[in-house]
């Protein structure tokens, strides 16, 4: 079996993303936007370069928005879905998904929340290579930082030794880390009982820890996740700095900083300072300064105002100076009072 027989993928899509609130109040995960382009399609890209185009994925909060977008989409993406009515656990929601996927079947498991340069195909060459019902895309990350994270442990070659779930600095055995990017065989099935609240970190892999094995492979490129709203903020970082790539509007370079836009007409007079986005249709003011921000559409922007290290999201009117603000869709800001902007 090549690559090239790997069509389908599922996107775990469900979750609430309370930790990015107030951001995801209005929007779901997966279409918070990078660069203006919502998450969800940039992984679309990510599977479609390498020919995985026939998709699904559980949804849940917001789901609506998220089947809005893609039942018929023209990116070249067969999306299809389902709706949890109540949320089953990483593995419980693949489970719901079993019926897309024929016996004997490979298949790209991504989490909606993941940016990455990910070479996909190195990891399904990988699984097919190794035998495996489960292989991780594993991520070598800077020893300070694995207490945040799922650590794992690995032999020479490549299979799951052990987990270690967000241990301190000194107990951590390793410093790779579960990206939540997995290719599996179907018998990933087997693992799952129905109507159960199923996790993979939890409940999947320690059972095929002591059956069958888990095997990995090495991510050398870009990978995060915006789970957060600081993770959030350096993906933007990330990107203007070179990072990682993936399609998007052009990067304006200013003498004193560089952004992106939507179809939001600029000022001349508008002074950009650090990196910034700016979405469609918004209206900038006279004299207004931009420093390190992210501002969604349709954001109405005062004369003289200055907006700084801040969040703005989809609808907002802006009327006086912000630091790090972080303001949900369709609000009023004044300086010294928020509401909802009618």
């Amino acid at each position: 079996m090549n690559n090239q027989s790997v069509t389908k993928a599922m996107i775990m899509s469900a979750g609430v993303g309370s930790r990015l609130e107030p951001l995801t109040l209005s929007i779901p995960k997966p279409l918070i936007p990078v660069a203006n382009r919502p998450v969800m399609d940039i992984l679309f890209d990510k599977l479609k370069a390498v020919n995985i185009t026939d998709v699904i994925c559980n949804t849940y909060y917001l789901a609506d928005s998220i089947i809005k977008r893609y039942e018929n989409n023209s990116i070249g993406i067969n999306f299809n879905y389902i709706k949890e009515e109540n949320l089953s656990g990483t593995a419980g929601g693949l489970k719901k998904c079993q019926k897309f996927f024929k016996e004997g079947d490979t298949f790209v498991v991504l989490s909606a929340d993941g940016l990455t340069n990910v070479d996909l195909k190195k990891g399904i060459d990988a699984h097919i290579k190794s035998g495996a019902i489960a292989t991780i895309g594993i991520k070598k990350i800077p020893h300070e930082y694995v207490s945040h994270f799922g650590v794992v442990v690995t032999d020479k070659d490549g299979f799951i030794q052990e987990f270690q779930e967000k241990p301190s600095i000194e107990e951590a055995k390793s410093n790779y880390i579960n990206t939540g990017i997995y290719i599996f065989n179907y018998k990933i099935f087997d693992f799952i009982p129905e109507n159960t609240f199923y996790d993979f970190a939890k409940n999947v892999f320690p059972q095929l820890l002591t059956t069958c094995g888990i095997n990995t492979f090495e991510i050398s490129e870009y990978w995060t996740d915006i789970g957060t709203i600081g993770q959030y903020k350096q993906s933007s970082k990330d990107l203007f700095n070179g990072l990682c790539s993936f399609e998007h509007s052009e990067i304006i370079k200013t003498p004193s900083g560089k952004f992106i836009k939507g179809s939001t007409d600029i000022p001349q007079d508008t002074k950009f300072v650090g990196i910034s986005t700016i979405g469609n249709n918004c209206k900038i003011g006279k004299n207004v300064t931009i420093i390190d921000s992210i501002i969604w559409d349709n954001v109405s922007i005062a004369d003289n105002v200055t907006i700084k290290d801040s969040v703005i999201a989809s609808g907002c009117k802006i009327e006086a100076d912000t630091d790090n603000l972080i303001l949900g869709a369709n609000h009023f800001f004044c300086g010294n009072k928020v509401e909802i902007n009618a």
